[in-house]
């Protein structure tokens, strides 16, 4: 059996660059809607990781009878602090992490917006104050 030259023939240059302009047109246009969702994501589980820390910091009070000191900061939700017998944690399934920026939070007790202690991420540049990206996300406000 001899096949055609028709079935033999490969891809041509032409019909490989304009699979290849399709598929750069297609980043261009989606990449920057899939990067802008990944900043939304980072700022959505720091959110959750402060809400997490302050449903450990509510055990911790419930069995001490108070927030853990600024000095204690959250690491009193993994390890007991010393002379304190009501402890019976760990509050937290393991040491606090970093913010999604590879940030330390930063926490406080008493803080300075209520009874409760106040903790923060200071955004993507590490800095206080800010917008967008580089904005706090803190405890005493959903924004």
């Amino acid at each position: 059996m001899r096949k055609s030259r028709r079935a033999q023939r490969g891809i041509t240059l032409i019909e490989m660059l304009v699979v290849v302009t399709i598929i750069a047109l297609f980043a261009a246009l989606v990449g920057p809607k899939l990067f802008g969702n990944v900043d939304k994501a980072k700022r959505t589980q720091v959110h959750a990781q402060i809400n997490s820390f302050m449903t450990a910091l509510g055990s911790y009070k419930l069995d001490t009878g108070n927030f853990p000191t600024t000095d204690l900061g959250l690491n009193a939700l993994r390890v007991k602090p010393d002379g304190l017998d009501q402890w019976a944690g760990p509050y937290l399934p393991q040491d606090a992490p970093l913010d999604a920026w590879g940030h330390a939070y930063l926490y406080k007790f008493p803080g300075d917006h209520g009874d409760e202690p106040d903790i923060v991420s200071l955004g993507a540049d590490g800095q206080p104050g800010g917008e967008g990206n580089n904005a706090d996300i803190v405890s005493w406000s959903n924004k």
